[in-house]
């Protein structure tokens, strides 16, 4: 077996196992446990069910079908690229890294799309339950992504003393997250830490491309004219 096919079998194994875990974890949640219910694993660490119609860690900036059809574009493009890079022969780490970002995207694109067909809504006093297709709490591309890690490694209340915030209460790390969201962060920082040289190629590849395209274009014109 070629090495670049199996640098595709190992990237399109770790997504599948990435999709797989990420919901497995979304649906226990999500039909297990109320809306904002929370379990305590440890002093820092929480389950605690939310939901959000925005990006990665609850930010919400963009309208919901704009995001849930931007990220179905990027996954798009991430995956034609992956494609690209495994028959080029790059690195099978880069294309692990890649590969954990599409995954993570599609995880949560998975939420947007179905969820709202196939559950109840999730609410502070009930557990939400599958339903019948189409009888769900939102329009297709309208769903809620589940989000239930919550790690407040530090949790306190900032000096009186201090001007402005003296008093109020400070928790270092306090987005919820999911599974997916993870995949995607470490993706990206194993992609910036390890992969830079990669990296630093897409925006001259794109470069190159356009000009050999463009070169095309005019070599094909000057013959043209010759004739």
């Amino acid at each position: 077996m070629q090495k670049n096919t199996v640098k595709g079998l190992v990237a399109c194994v770790a997504i599948l196992l990435i999709l797989v875990i990420d919901q497995i974890i979304k649906i226990e949640v999500k039909t297990n446990m109320s809306l904002h219910e929370s379990i305590r694993v440890t002093g820092w660490f929480y389950i605690n069910f939310v939901e959000n119609n925005g990006m990665a860690y609850g930010m919400t900036f963009i309208p919901k079908i704009a995001l849930s059809l931007f990220r179905i574009a990027a996954v798009v493009v991430i995956g034609v690229y992956i494609y690209r890079q495994v028959k080029a022969g790059a690195r099978t780490g880069y294309v692990l890294c890649l590969a954990m970002v599409l995954a993570g995207a599609a995880g949560n694109i998975i939420d947007c799309l179905f969820y709202g067909q196939i559950f109840s809504a999730s609410t502070l006093y009930s557990v939400a339950s599958f339903v019948e297709w189409g009888s769900g709490y939102a329009p297709i591309l309208q769903g809620r992504v589940v989000d239930m890690f919550y790690f407040p490694i530090i949790d306190t209340y900032l000096p009186d003393w201090l001007p402005i915030w003296g008093g109020e209460r400070y928790i270092f790390f306090s987005p919820v997250f999911n599974f997916a969201d993870a995949c995607i962060s470490v993706g990206v920082v194993m992609l910036l830490l390890f992969f830079r040289k990669e990296l630093s190629t897409i925006g001259s590849s794109s470069k190159d491309d356009a000009d050999t395209a463009e070169k095309g274009n005019k070599d094909n014109t000057e013959t043209k004219n010759k004739h």
